[in-house]
């Protein structure tokens, strides 16, 4: 209770970092030929650094295959990492054993982009969203049924739901579901991996207000990884682009927006659709696909496509700047 009744310690506490991502890299390994000899590695993560303050959202935007799922799930420690670290309220998940990572796996949960296939189609809603907070001791066994309803309300779902299958539900409370049950556990972080990339726009807006709710009423820290930029407008505080592996920006949301620094960044705000159809907007077509994440570009990786390359943008990796308070860019038009 003292620490509420201190404005100053509450400050404190609300901004400090829940999640420091320090160089973190993903390689997968690419076998071939009869003895399944490593050949290579797809770089889907390649070295990316940022910071998530506790109470707010960063969105992670970037085009298919880049990388976003697969930091995402990194971060939960869902893979293993090649090298880098990954601290949760200061401590490195990875050097946790299997009881202490056990131990805090309800802090850091998930919810997944596709409701169809993350839901269970033998198990009843109740026992979906309850079946983990039972293994983790979250509820006494008197109050267990109780406490279910109670998770399901807030997330918008009434209690008779609960005696239901997965199939008996619309996309939309389908995902009100996995909300439930990522919920139930008292998670301080959640990864929401394109959660709304699969339902209608008029769905979509119900989802995401839920989560701005939830995240208000307990303090949620989000990642929130789409491709959808006006979805990620509308939700996040700050803002992180990926191209190929690597975090070419990051700032805030008003700073991505209204200040875009990156070329990539600039093409990606170009194709956003915009409400008036009478406004004016230069579109920035991008030459050519994205590299192979296996055999990526030497120097700067989006050289293949930017039409600002420069002679330097060949064979020099761009080193991320600070060009304004809390504004980070990797590219050397800014050196």
């Amino acid at each position: 209770m003292e620490e509420k009744n201190n404005g100053k310690n509450t400050l404190e506490h609300k901004k400090e970092d829940i999640i420091e991502v320090n160089d973190l890299k993903q390689y997968f390994p690419i076998k071939a030929g009869l003895l399944q000899r490593v050949v290579g590695h797809v770089k889907a993560v390649d070295g990316i650094s940022f910071k998530i303050k506790r109470g707010t959202t960063m969105g992670l935007v970037g085009e298919s295959g880049c990388g976003k799922t697969t930091v995402g799930k990194t971060i939960l420690r869902l893979n293993e990492k090649t090298s880098g670290e990954v601290l949760f309220n200061g401590i490195d998940i990875f050097d946790l054993d299997r009881e202490e990572l056990r131990r805090m796996r309800p802090k850091m949960q998930i919810i997944f982009q596709d409701p169809y296939s993350s839901l269970s189609p033998r198990l009843p809603v109740s026992e979906i969203i309850g079946e983990a907070v039972r293994e983790h001791g979250l509820s006494p066994e008197e109050g267990h049924d109780a406490y279910i309803d109670h998770i399901m309300e807030i997330c918008g779902l009434q209690p008779y739901h609960k005696d239901r299958y997965p199939h008996e539900f619309s996309g939309g409370q389908r995902q009100r579901i996995c909300i439930a049950r990522a919920l139930a556990l008292l998670p301080e972080f959640i990864v929401c991996d394109e959660p709304v990339s699969a339902l209608d726009v008029s769905i979509q807006a119900q989802i995401i207000n839920l989560l701005k709710e939830l995240q208000d009423d307990f303090e949620l820290t989000y990642l929130f990884i789409s491709h959808d930029l006006s979805v990620v407008e509308h939700i996040s505080d700050e803002v992180g682009v990926m191209y190929l592996g690597d975090l070419v920006e990051v700032g805030s949301k008003k700073q991505i927006f209204r200040n875009p620094l990156h070329p990539y960044t600039k093409a990606l705000l170009s194709a956003a659709p915009v409400p008036d159809p009478t406004a004016e907007k230069e579109r920035i077509i991008l030459e050519g696909s994205i590299p192979s994440p296996a055999n990526p570009p030497s120097g700067c990786k989006f050289h293949t496509r930017c039409w600002k390359r420069m002679d330097i943008c060949d064979k020099v990796v761009p080193e991320v700047r600070e060009v304004e308070p809390g504004h980070t860019v990797a590219c050397h038009l800014y050196d």
